[in-house]
């Protein structure tokens, strides 16, 4: 970027400086001996152009909406358009969440996010026994496609983007969306939002896992090579980085690891027969947005540059959509404090600043009072607001990328591309993604982040205003949101009604259909499936279907 006499003038006088800078620390030192970022690389006291002397425009920076994208996928980014402004939402019953739905649209929301339950994430009804003090509880709980009618009740499902945090079951709620979508008239065509459907960080990090991985891996891609034929505006998978990051793994690791999970997928789809231009423009992917403001722009930047990459040279795909990392973003959960919880609505806003700077497409900001509770309106409202006030009052949005050209930034961009590279390099060697996640090596490095992290906010080499420093007497937290303990009762008076109304030999039907296409790897489970919620088999018994052929993964063991 520079000639070869500009750096000879700039490392000369930074000589100078580096002179002037000693003798003043040999009075006044630094605060600290080591500075680095969260993912522990070192910071320098000073970036210049030496430090990125290496890079070139056109190649490594480029310009919005062209290859490689670290400015951006589209040309005007939030010149255009504002990013969709989602809040994470879900608890209790179908009614509680269609009210909070519809209350945060009225309040400015431009999509909706949808949390589920734990029952429904791992494929059990909300009447067996494993359900017992679960439903409801982390989000809504969804039994049969009249839950998900009453979810999406007076909302116009060709109006409004629906994001859906759903993994193992992904097919069955994708086919509870679809079936209602058609009952209110609403073409497969016209949706548009996005369903998780990443099951390879659930055996990472999260653990909603059902089926072993390979039948697992196979759903997933009967969910794309669906949605690639059926729902041209539907993202049919959402790579998520969000749950690993949540568990201790540092922004390079994130990207990395993530990287590595989209490979994997794209690889799966490309074996089933697939062309790779044919699905990869509907890819997208989910990250985290922590508390080290420049490193997270940084990764977002790098993680562009990466992936573009990595379908153009690893791929071969020729359709410029599908060089662009499309992502939502939602801002820590881990970085929400119990302690003075209303400092988190500035986390929060930092966290969601660095978002934008990034240039995401989708974007949910964690409520004050997480740490506490599920949140409540209030909470919401000043979370959602903060975005609104990032979008049209502090003038970040006027222009495209303004970070770019940071010395800093810039080189935090290369030094993240460079190590994340160098992981998936690794996780290569070892034979892709899978073997690496089970051989335990992705859940190592996690935890030994992890572990390095919260020993240094043991020791307070890294600050948490409130937990290690600044300290307050605080009087117990109030007002926070209480899910009613008879959602279950409810829902099992729902489920037994269900049962004595529909056609159970269609059911019993459906569910054999299901079965006959799950020992065929040849046939798509997508079409069975939607039969079956059609036909009104409940979550429950369609996983449990699944699980006759597939089996169940438990604690790293197929049964």
């Amino acid at each position: 970027m520079y000639d070869k006499k500009e750096i000879e003038k700039i490392t000369e006088a930074y000589k100078e400086w580096q002179e002037k800078t000693n003798k003043i620390l040999s009075k006044t030192p630094e605060r600290k001996t080591q500075f680095e970022t969260l993912s522990g690389l070192p910071i320098n006291r000073l970036y210049t152009p030496l430090d990125i002397q290496q890079s070139n425009y056109i190649d490594d920076i480029g310009f919005p909406g062209q290859y490689p994208y670290t400015r951006g996928v589209q040309n005007t980014m939030h010149r255009g358009r504002i990013w969709t402004m989602r809040q994470y939402a879900g608890f209790g019953s179908a009614e509680d969440t269609n009210r909070r739905f519809r209350y945060l649209l009225e309040q400015g929301q431009t999509g909706l996010s949808v949390a589920f339950d734990l029952p429904t994430q791992i494929g059990y009804n909300s009447d067996h026994p494993l359900a017992l003090g679960e439903v409801g509880k982390v989000g809504v709980a969804i039994d049969s496609v009249r839950d998900m009618e009453i979810l999406f009740d007076q909302i116009p499902l060709d109006q409004v983007s629906t994001s859906m945090t759903i993994n193992s079951p992904a097919a069955i709620l994708t086919a509870m969306y679809l079936a209602i979508a058609e009952k209110s008239g609403v073409t497969a065509e016209k949706l548009r939002g996005t369903i998780q459907n990443d099951v390879l960080k659930e055996y990472i990090a999260r653990g909603t896992y059902i089926f072993p991985p390979k039948p697992a891996l196979r759903l997933t891609v009967d969910i794309i090579k669906y949605c690639a034929k059926n729902m041209p505006q539907w993202n049919s998978i959402s790579i998520s980085g969000y749950h690993m990051r949540e568990a201790g793994c540092t922004a390079v690791q994130e990207v990395a690891f993530t990287l590595a999970n989209g490979i994997a997928y794209v690889d799966s789809v490309i074996q089933s027969g697939l062309k790779v231009d044919e699905f990869a423009p509907r890819l997208s992917f989910f990250f985290s947005s922590h508390i080290d403001f420049f490193e997270e722009i940084a990764k977002y930047r790098a993680a562009r540059r990466l992936w573009a990459k990595i379908m153009r040279e690893r791929f071969k795909a020729q359709d410029p959509r599908s060089w662009m990392l499309r992502y939502h973003v939602q801002t820590a959960g881990c970085s929400l404090t119990a302690q003075q919880p209303l400092l988190n609505i500035l986390r929060t806003g930092f966290e969601a600043l660095s978002a934008v700077l990034g240039g995401c497409q989708s974007l949910h900001t964690n409520s004050y009072d997480e740490a506490l509770a599920l949140p409540s309106e209030q909470a919401v409202q000043i979370a959602l607001r903060t975005q609104q006030i990032i979008a049209y009052e502090i003038g970040v949005t006027e222009t495209v990328d303004p970070l770019a050209g940071s010395y800093y930034v810039e080189y935090l961009t290369d030094k993240i591309e460079a190590e994340a590279q160098d992981y998936i390099n690794r996780i290569t060697d070892m034979g892709g993604m899978i073997p690496a996640i089970e051989s335990g090596y992705i859940q190592e490095e996690i935890a030994h982040s992890a572990y390095e992290y919260q020993k240094k906010v043991e020791s307070k080499e890294r600050i948490v205003v409130g937990v290690n420093k600044f300290q307050v007497s605080e009087p117990p937290p109030s007002g926070l949101l209480k899910v009613d303990m008879t959602v279950a009762d409810k829902q099992i008076e729902r489920l037994a009604l269900l049962r004595r109304e529909r056609d159970n030999q269609a059911v019993i039907a459906s569910l054999d259909k299901i079965k006959r296409a799950a020992e065929r790897e040849d046939v798509n489970l997508m079409p069975p499936i939607l039969e079956a919620v059609k036909a009104e088999a409940t979550l429950g018994e369609i996983c449990d279907a699944l699980r006759e052929v597939f089996g169940e993964y438990i604690g790293g063991t197929s049964y």
